[in-house]
Parts: structure tokens; C-alpha cells; sequence
């Protein structure tokens, strides 16, 4: 076990999805079930699955979780890509979410492959 809030890919999630939230306040009111619901959820699954990853008793667990964590951030790419193709945000906006998924997943992905070594 491990404190998830020392982890980087932690902090850089939850910030994340701190901002979404502010993001997803100013959607409109029709899509408050929709894609509002979805990208809070998978925007707030990321750091969870991290948290609860930290709080197994395992690597093997924490790996686990780590990458349902991984697809989470997936899932919240394609929904911030739907409400550009839908033009509920701009491409700019889009642009700078999409590049702090991608660099929280590649800092993932690292964190996974120690994991992994840890295991073996």
C-alpha cells in the first residue's frame, strides 16, 4: 500500500479533473445527462482507480487498477473529441485537454511498466 496523493499521476489526474469540471459547467443544459455526466465520470475514475490501486495489497492489484485507470482517460479522450466534433467546446480548449490526457497517459504508462518490473 501507498499513499496515492504522493503519486504524480495522481496529482496530475486530479487536476485534471478539476478542470473539467469547471469546463463542463458552461456545456449546455441538454447535455447535462449526456456528455456532461460521462466526462465527469471518466475524468473522476481516473484518480479513483489510482486511489483504490494504491489502497490493494498487491502490485498485481495495483496494476490492475492502473490500467482500467488507463481506460478511463481513453474514454474521456473520445468524449472531449465528441464535444469539439459537436462544437460544444472550441479546438483550442480541445487541444490543451487532449495534451494533458496524453501526457498523463504516457506518465501512466511509465508508472505501469515499473509496476510490472516489481512483479517479476
Amino acid at each position: 500500500m501507498q499513499d496515492f496523493r504522493k503519486l504524480q499521476i495522481w496529482q496530475l489526474s486530479h487536476e485534471l479533473t478539476l478542470k473539467l469540471y469547471k469546463v463542463v459547467s458552461s456545456f449546455p443544459d441538454s447535455e447535462k445527462y449526456n456528455l456532461t455526466s460521462q466526462i465527469k465520470r471518466s475524468a473522476s475514475s481516473i484518480p479513483a482507480n489510482i486511489a483504490e490501486g494504491c489502497g490493494r495489497k498487491t502490485n498485481g492489484e495495483l496494476e490492475h487498477f492502473l490500467y482500467i485507470a488507463m481506460g478511463s482517460a481513453s474514454e474521456l479522450e473520445y468524449h472531449l473529441l465528441l464535444s469539439k466534433d459537436l462544437g460544444i467546446i472550441d479546438t483550442n480548449l480541445h487541444s490543451e485537454l487532449e495534451n494533458d490526457i496524453i501526457i498523463l497517459r504516457k506518465k501512466m504508462n511509465v508508472f505501469i511498466q515499473r509496476v510490472s518490473a516489481k512483479r517479476k
